[in-house]
């Protein structure tokens, strides 16, 4: 028996395709359609170099939602670490063609020393505190990691880019303000970006 198109029952669409592995139970992941919509922002961004409307820095603070069946994190902080280094790689190429490699190397060691200076402060004072009884970093983590970054700004040693990106801090009260230790972390890494 054959059906006119008018009496076929409704096509069910098709559930769209997951970019990244999906969490199962009550593992929460990052929102799929937050991450979508992310990605494809993105491409679209990278695709057209002549409207930089997202920049390295703006994926690297990309953040999402929680929830239940979402994307794995550790799959699409994977994915992003690898579309900011795309960005930085192009943002340096534009830099460069703009101002020429002089500049751009000159440009990039007055950034690296205007960090090393702050963290060549003395220990424990590096940043500002938060009130007493309000939570910041812990500042013996702070002023560990903080060394090493130091060394690295120094001589090109003891810290490589994912490290840094993956540099976690217990709370204290009266710790370091999250702001100023994480616009640290920030400048380091790009310029560990502008050199590589």
């Amino acid at each position: 028996m054959t059906t006119s198109p008018e009496s076929a029952p409704p096509a069910v669409p098709e559930p769209a395709r997951a970019l990244f592995p999906v969490t199962r139970g009550r593992v929460k992941g990052y929102e799929r359609a937050a991450v979508d919509s992310f990605l494809s922002h993105a491409r679209d961004a990278f695709e057209s170099p002549g409207h930089p409307s997202m920049t390295s820095s703006q994926i690297r603070a990309a953040a999402f939602p929680l929830a239940r069946r979402g994307y794995e994190i550790t799959s699409v902080d994977a994915a992003l670490t690898r579309i900011e280094d795309a960005f930085a790689r192009r943002e340096r190429d534009a830099a460069i063609a703009r101002v020429g490699t002089d500049v751009w190397i000159a440009r990039t060691r007055r950034d690296a020393q205007t960090v090393l200076d702050r963290l060549q402060r003395p220990s424990r004072r590096r940043f500002q505190r938060t009130g007493p009884l309000r939570y910041g970093y812990r500042i013996d983590e702070v002023d560990f990691v903080m060394n090493k970054l130091a060394r690295y700004l120094e001589t090109g040693t003891g810290a490589t880019i994912e490290q840094v990106r993956g540099v976690a801090f217990r709370m204290q009260r009266g710790g370091y303000r999250e702001v100023q230790v994480d616009a640290v972390l920030d400048a380091v890494v790009e310029i560990m970006l502008a050199v590589e």
